[in-house]
Order: structure tokens, then C-alpha cells, then sequence
């Protein structure tokens, strides 16, 4: 697709850093690429990264329709706790990715459900048939998946009412003193570093997180969660606002982590609650604590 901008203001500046600055949905790295293939133009000439706009100066580029990679399905060894014609509910291991993304084509919890289900519903388009809500890659746990557009659109509801159970185990730095709490305190993209989250008062959506200590160790407490609302990264962003980061958490938490071999934060989705889509009765679905968890609990805390 080709774009057309005539240089109003900002004279002067090179040209990727123009273009980025104008068009938030390029990246200033993806402009440099366009700019090495040869795509982008200033008066119908030809430019590189170093060229400096100019007022009035017509700028064209050619920025390629995005093509939707082919998402293969792949054999694999799923943990299913719950099955139906409507549904299915997986126990995702750690280090899992649930859908495809950039530089996640292959291995990701779709491509195994796409081998084990003849159909998954396809409201979320090719990249994430099936999949109604997600969990991070490094957290383990219940997730629900769905066979066709009636269970996702039922489910969907459910968690747009909050009326879902979800219960989560986590080990946490630091000693809590209270035996239970309640966080409510709004997330949204942190200001700076888009990649994370933070509580946003300004921005953010409503969140609400309940937690109650399960055991204490000298330097660490084992919770478990229960959620009310279901924000990106909300167990992580609630618990590092009130100074008790999840034990793992490298985003939400500086420094080294005290057990060098744990890969990523130690959070679990233990029971997912939903009513179910064709009969409305409520069915739970419980995930046992995976191995990696139990041996910090019994052996390493």
C-alpha cells in the first residue's frame, strides 16, 4: 500500500525518526527496513536512513500488506483436564506460548490444539483459533480453549461479566504480615516502557485482585489469588505495587533472581471456574502445582 505525506513541520529531522514520529503504527525500526529494500522516496527520489526532510517535500512509501503466516498443526503431549464438544481445558506447561506471534510460529499451545481438535472456533482469526483468553508463557495452569464461535461467545460474556472463577497460586518476595488482602488499583501500559504494565490511574481498567497467605518462609510467601477482574500481567503488576514481587518476575522485579535456575515468575492458575456454554451448569477444572513449584515449597524456600 502506498502512503503519500507532504512535510509540514519538523524540517530538518532525518527521515526515519520523521516517519516514526507521524505514523505511530510503524515502528522507527520497521521504517529503516522499508528504507534499506528501497521503498520510501522524498520527491519521487529514492532515500536512506540519513536523509533529512524538508518543508513541502512530498514523501512516499510503500508499505507491503501484512501476510498472515500458515499456523501448522503440531503433535504433542497435551496435559487435558476437561474435554467436550464444546470445549477443551488444557494444563499448560512453562515455556509455553498459547498462540502464535512474532518469533513464536511453531510449539505454542494452538498448533498442539490444532492436531488434537478437528474444529476450534475462529472469532480470533488464524493465529488464535480457539483461544478466548490467555496466560503468560513462564505461567503454568488451566486454560480454557473453545471448539466452536457459540462456547466462545458464551465464555467470552462470562469474562466480560467477571463471573468467572480464577484461582491462582503464587510465591512472592518478602514476608506478608496480613493473613489476607485485597488490591484495587487500576492497569494499564506503563508510560515509558510499553512493554510492561503498571498501575495507570490516568489510563488504566479496573482491577481487582484478592489474595490470602497459604505458608511464610523466612524471605518469601506462598499465596494464592483469586481474581475479580482479568487485566495483562494483573498478579504481577498488583503484587509488585504493594513491594512483594513474584519470586522469578525479571519484568516486575530488578535485580537477579535468588534462585538462578527458575525460569520466569512463579505463578500457577490452579482452578478455572466457568458456566458451561451448552448446559449452563458450573464446572471447575483444578491444575495440580507443577513439579518446578512443589520443589521450591518442599526443598529450596
Amino acid at each position: 500500500m502506498i502512503r503519500e505525506i507532504i512535510v509540514g513541520e519538523n524540517e530538518g529531522v532525518r527521515i526515519d525518526r520523521y516517519l516514526s514520529g507521524i505514523c505511530p503504527d510503524l515502528s522507527r525500526s520497521y521504517i529503516q527496513k522499508l528504507l534499506k529494500s528501497d521503498r520510501i522516496s522524498a520527491n519521487e527520489k529514492v532515500v536512506k536512513s540519513n536523509y533529512k526532510v524538508s518543508l513541502g517535500e512530498r514523501i512516499s512509501f510503500d508499505v507491503p500488506d501484512p501476510v498472515e503466516p500458515e499456523i501448522l498443526p503440531e503433535k504433542m503431549e497435551l496435559d487435558i483436564l476437561y474435554e467436550d464438544s464444546d470445549l477443551i481445558m488444557v494444563n499448560k506447561p512453562k515455556g509455553m506460548v498459547v498462540h502464535p506471534a512474532a518469533g513464536h510460529l511453531s510449539g505454542t499451545l494452538v498448533n498442539g490444539l490444532l492436531f488434537h481438535c478437528h474444529d476450534l472456533s475462529g472469532i480470533n482469526g488464524i493465529l488464535r483459533p480457539g483461544i478466548v483468553h490467555r496466560i503468560d508463557m513462564d505461567t503454568t495452569g488451566v486454560l480454557v480453549a473453545c471448539k466452536n464461535d457459540f462456547a466462545h461467545n458464551h465464555i467470552a460474556e462470562q469474562l466480560k461479566e467477571h463471573s468467572i472463577t480464577r484461582v491462582y497460586y503464587a510465591i512472592t518476595h518478602g514476608v506478608i504480615a496480613e493473613d489476607k488482602g485485597t488490591i484495587d488499583a487500576p492497569i494499564g501500559r506503563h508510560p515509558v516502557d510499553r512493554k510492561k504494565m503498571s498501575i495507570n490511574e490516568k489510563n488504566g481498567k479496573h482491577a481487582i485482585t484478592h489474595y490470602h497467605v497459604l505458608r511464610r518462609f523466612k524471605q518469601f510467601t506462598f499465596l494464592e489469588c483469586r481474581l475479580e477482574t482479568g487485566r495483562t500481567h494483573q498478579i504481577r503488576v498488583h503484587m509488585a505495587s504493594i513491594g512483594h514481587p513474584l519470586l522469578g518476575d525479571t519484568v516486575y522485579r530488578a535485580g537477579k533472581c535468588p534462585v538462578p535456575e527458575l525460569q520466569g515468575q512463579t505463578l500457577h492458575a490452579g482452578i478455572l471456574g466457568i458456566r458451561h456454554p451448552r448446559t449452563e451448569e458450573y464446572l471447575e477444572v483444578k491444575a495440580p502445582l507443577p513439579k518446578y513449584f512443589t520443589n521450591l515449597l518442599e526443598n529450596v524456600l
